[in-house]
């Protein structure tokens, strides 16, 4: 480590929670790994593979990383958004160790509430679908209610006279059944 980073780690005030040990055997860091990818990403404006490398290699170099190197290491490339990367990742890896899983809860949580965000969504597209279909289905109806009409409106009547012939004009039932022209 060069004598600057050196003089920084002296320098810089960090957060209580630095002075916690991490276990990372104790760590899901695929988990981990998604989650910094995701957040370096967002704080850059676009993926940049070498920081993320960067904070892997720091986070599984070592049995017991330490954070606040790893703050001196990211801040050329995250700026005044390093410390709070840092103490996020930092709090998320400590909830991580005490997760029998090793995933931290607020990992969990967040996870919890995109699935039910999701089974939301997938519930209210299914009802959108359900109505589509039972309006297709009443306007399927009307249309061969108008259609049944029409048939029986151009059906030849029998005139009066008992002949079988079409005068061209429409018929309808009256009240009591008869048709009129």
């Amino acid at each position: 480590m060069a004598s600057v980073d050196q003089k920084l780690l002296r320098t810089t005030k960090f957060p209580a929670e630095f002075s916690q040990k991490v276990d990372m055997q104790k760590v899901n860091v695929e988990v981990l790994k998604k989650w910094i990818a995701g957040k370096i990403s967002e704080i850059l404006g676009s993926e940049d593979d070498v920081v993320i490398e960067l904070c892997f290699n720091h986070l599984e170099g070592t049995r017991h990383p330490n954070i606040k190197v790893l703050q001196i290491q990211l801040t050329g490339f995250l700026d005044k958004d390093t410390a709070s990367f840092c103490k996020e990742l930092w709090t998320l890896c400590l909830s991580a160790q005490s997760n029998p899983q090793g995933v931290p809860k607020e990992l969990l949580e967040a996870k919890k509430l995109e699935l039910i965000q999701e089974k939301i969504a997938s519930e209210k597209a299914a009802e959108e679908a359900r109505k589509r279909r039972e309006q297709e289905r009443v306007r399927d109806r009307e249309l061969d209610s108008v259609r049944q009409r029409e048939r029986d409106r151009a059906v030849p009547q029998p005139k009066q006279d008992g002949r079988d012939t079409y005068d061209g004009a429409l018929s309808a039932p009256d009240a009591h059944g008869e048709r009129i022209a």
